[in-house]
């Protein structure tokens, strides 16, 4: 088997999970530091998304970490299908999460104009765009391990 950049137990896949895992925890801190956010469903379930990611992301670092030590393969079939499928939820989850967040950031603090303090919808859209990246990483993993199962 040919190791591809991004697979599980090499370092491209590790800077990967890494910066997974701080994007999520940035979009949880951004958006968990305003006040009104728990008034927003939408917000609440993006920091649910972003807390599942955060866990899943930082496992599979150190267990790509602990590869890289130790010099093993993490390119098992049956491992290599659970993170798959494991990114394949993950993803699903942060980019509805994403999707929800920037729909109801922009209806309320662009269309609306209800954006009265300028710092929590700054927090907000930073929260929304991390968020984006960790998806985004998380769909380069998961195309990383596609390439491996075929």
């Amino acid at each position: 088997m040919k190791n591809f950049p991004g697979t599980p137990g090499t370092l491209t896949g590790l800077v990967l999970r890494i910066s997974q895992c701080v994007f999520a925890v940035g979009s949880i801190a951004s958006v968990a530091t305003t006040h009104t956010f728990f008034n927003f469903t939408a917000f609440c379930y993006l920091i649910a998304s972003m807390g599942l990611q955060v866990i899943w992301s930082f496992v599979l670092a150190v267990l790509d970490a602990y590869s890289l030590v130790s010099k093993k393969v993490l390119h098992n079939p049956v491992l290599v299908s659970l993170f798959v499928v494991g990114d394949w939820v993950t993803a699903t989850l942060s980019l509805a999460a994403a999707s929800a967040s920037a729909g109801i950031t922009v209806l309320y603090f662009s269309d609306l104009g209800d954006c009265n303090a300028g710092g929590e919808c700054q927090k907000y859209q930073i929260s929304v765009a991390l968020a984006y990246l960790s998806w985004l990483v998380d769909t380069q993993q998961h195309n990383r391990h596609d390439s491996r199962i075929s």
